[in-house]
């Protein structure tokens, strides 16, 4: 989606002038307000199709942002959460959507009343965000990224498409609970694939490249990119090394794929936040996240570019090639 058109449908469909919100406001009591915190910034394409998909779902449901609905977005580095977040509750909103661990932690630390609907969380019960699943009972309630077991699929696949590979790079953000979970899964397999796991840090470019540019040294490598807001934040810096030195990689959703990474499995992290909007549309009539249960992903998506398996010489089993859900040429 280009970026005049997100702007476009952020607004409702129109810039509404501050004196058309006060005389709506005067007539229909107070507009319901809204934060969004993302730990992506404002630029990236990601955060567009996801705040697009958000507004979508809002439409649906009879909300227009910008006439019937007041929306304040927070979004960048990870470190800047914590001050996002106080400035967020700060305005007094009615509910607030969060997206990953990263933004969910930080606003429980600044509020225990606000009503947070999150996204993209792989474990809230082991977060402390919520009591169950089932039953939250706190102010926060949403939609779970993946299972830590699901981490162990991303090397059979690896496996599968480069049956040659004996040793794999798993970048995963070691200052964050999923980090080491996932590393656990991966770990978990790769006796049965004859696989040694080189574990990767993702705080920055610098040690990325470092670690990877050591790694690439000796044959028979693959890389596997674990789910964190780091790894989002550096997918263009990882793409390019994988590359570079000709390592298969799997990633973990969609958009590495499609920015040129060799294959993604994953849920489909554009659809949680369009289901999103109907939990914050129920919040906003009178529900409470105490009430609404954690939703698991309902849609998970295997794409695959054969351009660039094609320039590392890779052949892509027709059977893979029929499950996917998207193959680029």
């Amino acid at each position: 989606m280009k970026r005049r058109e997100l702007i476009t449908l952020l607004s409702g469909g129109m810039l509404a002038p501050i004196g058309f919100l006060n005389v709506q406001a005067q007539q229909s009591g107070r507009i319901p307000r809204i934060g969004v915190l993302l730990n992506i910034t404002a630029d990236d394409p990601e955060s567009q199709t996801r705040l697009a998909a958000f507004a979508q779902g809002l439409q649906s449901l009879g909300w227009s942002i910008g006439q019937n609905l007041r929306v304040d977005y927070r979004w960048g580095a990870t470190d800047a959460m914590r001050k996002y977040a106080d400035e967020l509750v700060a305005l007094a909103p009615d509910v607030i959507l969060a997206q990953s661990t990263a933004a969910v932690g930080p606003l429980l630390q600044s509020t225990q009343t606000v009503p947070i609907v999150f996204t993209v969380v792989a474990d809230p019960v082991g977060a402390g965000y919520v009591k169950s699943l089932a039953r939250p009972g706190g102010n926060a309630t949403g939609f779970t990224g993946f299972e830590y077991a699901f981490a162990g699929k991303w090397l059979e696949l690896l496996k599968e498409l480069a049956p040659f590979v004996r040793r794999v790079a798993v970048l995963r953000e070691s200052g964050s609970v999923t980090g080491p979970a996932q590393f656990g899964a991966i770990q978990a397999v790769a006796p049965a694939l004859s696989i040694d796991l080189r574990p990767v840090d993702t705080r920055n470019n610098e040690e990325i490249e470092s670690t990877i540019t050591a790694f690439a040294r000796d044959p028979n490598g693959g890389i596997i990119v674990t789910g964190s807001p780091a790894a989002t934040v550096h997918r263009g810096a990882i793409i390019a090394l994988a590359a570079r030195y000709r390592l298969p990689a799997v990633y973990y959703t969609r958009y590495f794929a499609t920015e040129g990474g060799l294959i993604s499995y994953g849920p489909d992290f554009v659809d949680q936040f369009r289901r999103a909007a109907g939990y914050v549309d129920r919040i906003l009539k009178g529900e409470k996240p105490a009430e609404l249960p954690v939703q698991a992903p309902t849609k998970y998506e295997l794409v695959i570019n054969l351009k660039t398996a094609k320039a590392l010489g890779l052949t892509v089993p027709l059977i893979m090639q029929m499950t996917a859900d998207e193959v680029i040429e």
